[in-house]
């Protein structure tokens, strides 16, 4: 009994140490001069883009894309000179329905347009062209082009920074945004349902960038 007993506590035992090394706070503070300028990185793992749109006037559907990557280019001394260009891999799509899932990226029928993206959807892209920091320096409105389904339009993203630090494991530095913005999907070609299903889809953005 007491070799099962000790057997037992030798997992906790070995942990100790390792959970004496782990941080007894959060790395990342929202606190702008924790920033340095440079090329900073998506951090896939930590980066999602979150839509939502209306469904038959009953209620609201959401889904989210993963694997995002691109670069952040920033500036502390000159916030408003900052650059992002992210790519978004629409294959990705996630939906609590596989029927969903499937008729989003279903190719059209013998070789007519899809209603949605279809089976082999280019990746999305956002190439910023303005930045405009407001006056604690914390939130912008982002300016860029979007390309979806083949489609380029001018979105504006507004932009919460919500922390930077280094990164607890790599000791990286690391920094992290949220932003919304609000697209109609018929002006990118995926009006289909319309106006059944909502043609305002609302974007929910949280990305961290690693400094490369």
């Amino acid at each position: 009994m007491r070799k099962a007993a000790s057997l037992l506590a030798l997992p906790l035992l070995l942990a100790v140490p390792l959970l004496a090394q782990m941080p007894t706070e959060a790395p990342g503070a929202k606190d702008a001069a924790r920033v340095t300028g440079g090329t900073y990185q998506a951090d896939p793992h930590h980066s999602l883009v979150g839509w939502r749109l209306n469904h038959l006037g009953f209620n609201d559907y959401f889904g989210i894309f993963g694997d995002v990557t691109g670069t952040l280019t920033l500036d502390p001394k000159n916030p408003a000179a900052a650059k992002v260009d992210v790519t978004i891999p629409i294959a990705s799509v996630t939906v609590a329905s596989a029927g969903l899932k499937d008729h989003l990226l279903r190719a059209g029928k013998d070789g007519s347009k899809p209603d949605f993206f279809g089976a082999d959807p280019a990746p999305a892209r956002f190439v910023s062209t303005a930045v405009v920091v407001d006056e604690e320096g914390d939130e912008a409105k982002v300016t860029g082009n979007l390309t979806l389904n083949g489609v380029t339009k001018p979105v504006t993203l507004d932009v919460d920074f919500t922390g930077a630090g280094p990164a607890p494991m790599s000791n990286v530095e690391t920094v992290g945004f949220e932003a919304e913005a609000t697209i109609k999907r018929s002006d990118f070609g995926l009006g289909f349902g319309v106006p059944l299903v909502g043609d305002e889809v609302e974007l929910e953005i949280t990305a961290a960038f690693e400094k490369k």
